[in-house]
């Protein structure tokens, strides 16, 4: 088995990994950093199949270049294919308006949509002379693992979380030869869950006790609907706007993907979803604000820390990882916030929660080891040897960029 690292191994970076066996070639996800520039993986070689494991950009952002120019056919779950969908048409729209370079088009999303095989969790494929499983990665609804099973079995994990969430219930360890695992918090561990859900909804009812309301930037793709489940246990009034919505959808049409459908169902139900400009300027009024972006980098959640900014009791929740040079950084750091090129200043209180839908170090760690394989791959990190030191006791692999590793 001969595996090529195309990007995203040695920094949560546009993430792509080939492999050939027995004369044929897979493609593991074909992401793009939708970083300022974007970021994007090394062209692949012609490929007969890809598997794709999750929605998020970094995964699944270059993946119309490969139906453009190899035809292939692409294994992801359902919840995966539609929200890849819904975000490949997003990158586009920001590409126009950014002016960043575009590697496909409109027809293109539509042809990968079609170039789709549907799997479940637990199902299997056969494709070139490998039996092909599905396991829940735990990541975000409708993540996936892939274990490959020839002479010996591989498993290649995509992003992982083995904690239990309100949306999720974690990925558990697979016996397997090979295992190829992401490292994103090598090196750190996440606080307890359920303490930080609890200082959260503190946080947010002394905010409203004090006169004050709470904005919470979120990312659409998971965060949006563990946030709204979370807030959901207290009688707050919430209002959600953004592309979370969308997603909001695809996920209670899937619900075999989701922890709890009913808990999910019930969230977004029990909040008020704003559906035009006269809705917007009533969400003014809320007690909490649950909108995109994440790192607020655009979306309507600008619109409501704009007209918030100056009331001190106001507090913004930043509910994930800022990178650096963002406007979700700069206002974590700095008390101000970029907007249609002008930084302004911001007066409302500022704090984040930790609500990564990735493994901990220790987590990473205990996982591999409950694999049990002969040869470990870190990639998708910038910590590895962290990792690699805590799992001294096996063969560990920390490739490069363009490298080449025969296992």
């Amino acid at each position: 088995m001969k595996l090529t690292f195309l990007g995203g191994v040695s920094e949560v970076g546009p993430l792509s990994m080939v492999m050939q066996y027995r004369g044929t070639t897979l493609i593991f996800d074909h992401g793009m950093l939708p970083a300022n520039p974007p970021e994007y993986p090394m062209r692949p070689p012609m490929v007969d199949f890809a598997m794709l494991s999750h929605s998020h950009l970094d995964h699944c952002g270059m993946i119309p270049t490969l139906v453009r120019s190899y035809d292939v056919r692409i294994l992801a779950t359902h919840p995966t294919i539609e929200v890849s969908e819904l975000l490949l048409y997003d990158s586009l729209k920001i590409a126009d308006i950014e002016g960043y370079p575009k590697f496909f088009d409109k027809g293109d999303v539509k042809r990968t949509k079609a170039a789709f095989d549907i799997v479940g969790y637990n199902s299997k494929r056969d494709i070139g002379g490998m039996e092909i499983e599905i396991h829940s990665a735990g990541h975000i609804p409708g993540s996936s693992m892939f274990e490959l099973r020839g002479e010996d079995t591989t498993l290649f994990t995509g992003d992982i979380n083995t904690g239990n969430t309100r949306l999720q219930w974690g990925a558990h360890p697979v016996k397997c030869d090979n295992l190829i695992i992401e490292s994103t918090y090598g090196g750190e561990d996440h606080p307890d869950r359920v303490e930080t859900e609890g200082e959260f909804l503190d946080t947010v009812e002394e905010t409203i006790d004090n006169g004050g309301q709470v904005i919470v930037p979120v990312f659409a793709v998971g965060r949006t609907q563990e946030i709204l489940m979370l807030l959901n246990d207290r009688d707050f009034d919430v209002w959600f706007d953004g592309m979370g919505r969308t997603v909001n959808r695809i996920y209670m049409n899937h619900g075999g993907f989701v922890r709890s459908p009913k808990a999910l169902r019930d969230a977004v139900e029990n909040a008020n979803e704003v559906r035009s400009h006269d809705m917007r300027k009533k969400a003014m009024d809320a007690e909490v604000i649950v909108s995109t972006s994440g790192m607020i980098e655009g979306g309507p959640v600008l619109n409501y820390i704009q007209n918030k900014r100056k009331d001190e009791n106001c507090s913004i929740l930043l509910t994930g990882y800022q990178v650096p040079g963002t406007s979700g950084d700069m206002l974590l750091e700095r008390g101000m916030i970029q907007d249609r090129g002008a930084t302004i200043p911001v007066e409302c209180k500022v704090k984040r929660f930790d609500f990564s839908a990735h493994a901990g170090h220790t987590e990473l760690v205990e996982f591999a080891r409950g694999c049990d394989p002969e040869n470990i791959v870190l990639m998708h990190g910038d910590a590895r040897e962290l990792v690699a030191e805590d799992l001294s006791e096996f063969q560990v692999h920390v490739p490069k960029e363009g490298e080449v590793l025969e296992l």
